[in-house]
């Protein structure tokens, strides 16, 4: 009988453990699957209608209203904003009509501006009413002139640029025959650039928006022109792949709400690199003294319930305290000694990327120091004592045989530091993560690495533009791709760390059979 109760208790056991992980993967998938069909939104093309508001004094209203709900659904949607808005006067309740329109284009500009309406004709130097046909010929005209103004700028403009930059640098005066010869080519090149772009501004696409309206569009300035009402499934598919690609090489467009998110995913990464770079030696190390070294007393008690401690603090303390010793003491006092002559304009004294860096190496120290630790005290005591016996001095035992069969612990330490430090958003706030960057903290000039430079994060740009921009449901579905980026990160990361953590536990084991 009492075997029998055991029995029970061990089945019920494991059918509250299989709930429980059925409710987590659950919750994960379902968060996971939320947050991605709301972020294909971004990528593909969504059905346009035209919404007609009719009120009683006979003013109508009309406009292109991009949806991925069929028509019934959006009329249902306005109408129930409409009763709501007018609740206090129900008698001058507007009338809204939902139609959908096949001839309806979406444009969309290089600035990220998206603009809907009907062809109306296309205009040039030569012609001002050209057919719809011609327009493969211009665009054919236009892709030249934009590949000749690439060229010259990326082989004549840059290189000649790059050289002056470096003529000022070494104070070479202006009259010098070669600093003149150089502006004097600069300024040539200059000129056929501006006639470049004149030829491109006289071709140009007019379409009529929802109220009859023109919209003129330079040809130089689309960026893509579909048909979103009548696209197959191969356009579909044509189209999400090239939305996809220019999502993640291009900086984000109109304030965060077009483009796309490389400047925040380069800094990501920069940020998570530099981070790894300075909380690993000093995790490890620190890790390594309290396990191998330090005396079992109350100070080295202290030290491990400190740290254990700095684990529980809310990191936006840690972007305060960065913000305060970091930026304002350290990086004022290396102003003062090294920059002293561009004061009061700081250099390192004020946010940038290394002391965002500093700052989420000291925030995720105590996730490396816990973790090796945990891997230190797996490592068996027989492979010290066969270390030492064998004549090798406690340096040696620790450098060769501990720390290579505890790597599979610290590798996980640096993995689950890395991972916090990507989707981490109140300290980078205060210590050099902004919502748009003019310029990568990376580029080719001297010395290339740009630690003082303000930089974007993955994290803090879905911040800003989630609760910070006032946009529609279809635009913030850039926010939701944003979103489901950084999960996969932060996944990928994680199977890396299993994947070397199992190959690494795996090799070791080998070694000692």
């Amino acid at each position: 009988m009492k075997r029998s109760l055991f029995e029970v208790k061990q089945s019920l056991t494991e059918l509250a453990s299989l709930l429980c992980i059925t409710v987590i993967v659950s919750a994960f998938l379902g968060l996971v699957f939320f947050i991605g069909i709301q972020g294909l939104r971004y990528f593909l093309p969504a059905s346009v209608h035209l919404v007609t508001i009719t009120y009683p004094d006979q003013r109508v209203e009309k406009y292109y209203q991009p949806e991925t709900v069929d028509k019934s659904s959006l009329l249902a949607d306005i109408n129930a904003r409409l009763v709501q808005q007018y609740s206090d006067n129900p008698a001058n309740l507007p009338l809204a009509e939902v139609v959908h329109t096949e001839d309806v284009i979406e444009i969309r500009t290089e600035s990220g501006e998206v603009y809907y309406g009907t062809f109306e004709r296309l205009t040039s130097d030569k012609n001002d009413n050209l057919t719809i046909t011609m327009m493969d010929n211009l665009l054919l005209t236009v892709e030249l002139l934009q590949s000749q103004l690439s060229d010259v700028q990326e082989n004549q403009l840059m290189p000649i640029h790059r050289r002056l930059a470096g003529l000022t640098e070494r104070n070479v005066d202006e009259n010098v025959q070669l600093f003149r010869s150089l502006q004097g080519d600069f300024k040539r090149w200059q000129s056929y650039v501006t006639g470049v772009n004149e030829r491109l501004s006289l071709f140009n696409i007019v379409i009529k928006d929802a109220e009859a309206n023109d919209i003129i569009i330079p040809l130089s300035e689309i960026s893509s022109l579909i048909s979103p009402n009548s696209v197959t499934l191969f356009d579909k598919i044509v189209i999400f792949s090239e939305r996809l690609i220019n999502f993640l090489s291009e900086p984000p467009k109109q304030a965060a709400t077009s483009g796309g998110v490389f400047p925040a995913i380069f800094g990501t990464v920069l940020m998570v690199i530099l981070m790894a770079i300075v909380v690993s030696p000093f995790g490890i190390i620190a890790a390594i003294y309290l396990h191998e070294y330090a005396p079992e007393n109350k100070t080295t008690l202290l030290i491990r319930i400190g740290v254990s401690n700095m684990a529980a603090v809310p990191s936006v303390v840690y972007g305060v305290f960065g913000l305060g010793f970091f930026v304002y003491t350290l990086g004022g006092s290396i102003d003062q000694l090294l920059y002293s002559e561009k004061l009061p304009s700081p250099t390192f004294g004020a946010p940038g990327l290394l002391w965002a860096s500093l700052t989420m190496g000291l925030l995720t120290l105590p996730v490396v120091i816990v973790a090796t630790e945990e891997g230190l005290s797996r490592v068996p005591k027989g492979q010290r004592q066969g270390s030492y016996a064998l004549g090798a001095t406690k340096l040696e035992t620790i450098t060769r045989v501990v720390i290579p069969m505890a790597s599979p612990g610290i590798l996980t330490g640096l993995i689950l530091a890395i991972a916090r430090a990507a989707g981490e958003v109140a300290p980078l706030i205060l210590v050099g993560a902004v919502k748009f960057a003019p310029s990568l903290p990376v580029d080719g000039t001297f010395p290339f690495l740009h630690l003082e430079r303000q930089f974007m994060h993955l994290g803090v740009f879905i911040y800003n533009g989630a609760f910070h921009s006032q946009i529609d449901a279809n635009v913030a579905s850039i926010m939701f791709a944003s979103c489901m980026l950084l999960i996969l990160i932060v996944f990928a990361l994680n199977i890396t760390a299993i994947v070397f953590r199992g190959r690494l536990r795996e090799r070791y084991e080998r070694s000692l059979l």
